[in-house]
């Protein structure tokens, strides 16, 4: 799996790429990879410590929309610059990474439907913003064109409106727009509504579609309809959830995965079977790596004071 693929899929990612190291650390200066909104890892850039937490802040990353430069590893005494994010790392290795996660909004997916200068228009100012635009006939078009990440501008201006709506709105894809006026907007909703069209569908459906401009031209009517998608995507009007990844890469789904904090390094880990765990009076504790569990077993107490399960 690689960028363009989930480019391709409208899925959000982030990308994690080691910009400094402190020996022994297995990540290598220039190591990437790609982390999905799911927790899925594809490419390397570290070790069993560094790996979860990587995944656990990059999908942070995703959910809030801005980069983080991470260091992992002992921060004890190390000054760090302003708005790095310091996470505690204590492996047997004591090496340190530096990694820059940036997150990656998949091009918005068009499909305008319909063969005006207006709607070719269209297509090429979305294109010219980097989106991935397309012309579709409004007798070609049919719901299995789009999907939920899909943005769908129906312009064929009195050619077979209700059929291409409807099999727009079926789709259930992020955006419906109908190019019409006001009243040819209503008709064609009425009609529909009439013929079983469920209503939760046709309130999905944007008519007039564009910021209104007043009288205007069809190169106009153009820039009025992108506007109006610009600012929805702004506000995030067109993020929906991602659909099930595909079955390639290693899967840590650390989003539904209850985690702790390792009493030993301080490292926050998932609190599952493949991270050490081990009891003690009553309660499990778990950890980043072998080392800390059997430093923890052999003085439980001189870890606890003032520690976190």
């Amino acid at each position: 799996m690689n960028e363009s693929e989930l480019d391709l899929e409208g899925q959000e990612y982030a990308v994690a790429t080691v910009v400094w190291r402190q020996a022994p650390s297995s990540g290598q200066i220039g190591s990437r990879a790609i982390v999905t909104a799911d927790g899925r890892i594809h490419g390397w850039i570290g070790g069993a410590c560094a790996e979860p937490t990587v995944v656990r802040e990059a999908q942070r990353v995703i959910r809030e929309g801005e980069p983080r430069l991470l260091y992992l590893g002992a921060s004890d005494e190390l000054v760090l610059p302003e708005g790095m994010t310091a996470i505690p790392m204590s492996c047997q290795s004591e090496g340190a990474l530096q990694i820059y996660v940036e997150p990656v909004h998949p091009p918005v997916h068009l499909v305008v439907v319909g063969r005006s200068p207006m709607a070719a228009l269209l297509v090429e100012l979305a294109q010219a913003l980097g989106w991935r635009a397309e012309l579709l006939d409004g007798e070609d078009f049919t719901s299995g064109d789009v999907d939920e990440r899909s943005v769908v501008v129906v312009a064929t201006q009195g050619h077979g409106d209700e059929d291409v709506v409807r099999h727009a709105a079926s789709a259930m894809p992020a955006f419906v727009g109908l190019v019409a006026s006001h009243k040819r907007g209503e008709a064609v909703l009425g009609y529909l509504a009439e013929r079983g069209v469920p209503q939760h569908l046709l309130d999905r459906v944007r008519t007039p579609v564009g910021i209104d401009l007043g009288s205007t031209t069809h190169q106009e009517i153009a820039v009025s309809i992108l506007a109006e998608l610009v600012r929805a995507r702004a506000a995030g009007d067109l993020a929906v959830e991602a659909g099930p990844a595909a079955p390639t890469g290693r899967s840590l789904p650390l989003a539904t995965v209850a985690e702790a904090l390792d009493p030993v390094c301080g490292m926050t880990v998932p609190a599952d079977a493949a991270h050490h765990p081990h009891e003690h009076d009553g309660a499990t504790y778990h950890f980043c790596c072998v080392g800390c569990r059997d430093a923890f077993a052999a003085d439980p107490t001189r870890f606890l004071a003032g520690s976190e399960r």
